[in-house]
């Protein structure tokens, strides 16, 4: 972010799963549970390189076990730039999280979990392909969990923009917890439609779970508010 501009970014998101995936990756009928959370997410441009970023929100779900609802994670961290020209960026983000009342982990129970560190390493680049505007974004990250596994995450987007005022991202979230004897493994896909009107955007997108072990087939909706300051 350039110094001083401010971008928000609020989201619902829902998942509900009927299934999910068993130490031998294959699917199989679970009891139903339902996750939502409504966050807050702002990024603000310190300097040239450095940018603050911080998220907090709520949560709510249940499944056949408990029904929960309160604060969700909190998150604070710098991301600084190492390297960038006019269609390229290397960044490094540390940062540190604080669990929330609900499930702070994919295969865990609501409420485990306290202290989050994380690293995280990310490389942008932008183009042109048939006179369109295009991007990609790669990131990759290790987590060190008070209560819960540590982890491992590999993050992808593709960005294109189709028209000046909408953008299409095709998003894949990957992620391994260090647990044993069978460490959770997870590969969320997500495909949303943002279109601007002005300062502000708005986001409609579709989440998956294609592939996993010792994780729910988590499915369901995302809607996002953009605001650029």
């Amino acid at each position: 972010m350039a110094p001083g501009r401010t971008q928000v970014i609020a989201k619902y998101e829902r998942s509900d799963a009927k299934q999910g995936y068993d130490p031998a990756t294959v699917l199989v009928d679970i009891d139903p549970r339902r996750d939502e959370s409504l966050s807050v997410f702002v990024e603000h441009g310190l300097t040239p390189r450095l940018t603050l970023q911080a998220k907090a929100g709520v949560t709510r779900g249940h499944d056949r076990w408990a029904d929960y609802s309160g604060r969700g994670p909190i998150e604070l961290g710098v991301r600084w730039a190492a390297y960038r020209d006019d269609r390229s960026s290397l960044a490094v983000y540390v940062g540190a999280g604080e669990a929330g009342g609900g499930r702070n982990a994919g295969y865990a129970a609501p409420g485990q979990g306290s202290l989050d560190l994380e690293a995280r390493v990310l490389y942008g680049r932008s183009a042109l392909w048939k006179g369109r505007e295009v991007f990609i974004d790669l990131e990759a990250a290790r987590l060190k969990r008070q209560g819960l596994a540590d982890e491992t995450r590999i993050d992808a987007t593709l960005g294109v923009r189709p028209a000046k005022k909408w953008l299409i991202l095709a998003q894949t979230y990957a992620g391994q917890a260090d647990r044993s004897p069978v460490r959770s493994r997870w590969v969320k896909s997500e495909l949303s439609i943002v279109r601007a009107f002005g300062a502000w955007s708005v986001q409609a997108g579709w989440r998956d779970t294609p592939m996993g072990r010792e994780t729910t087939r988590d499915r369901g909706y995302v809607l996002g508010l953009w605001r650029n300051l």
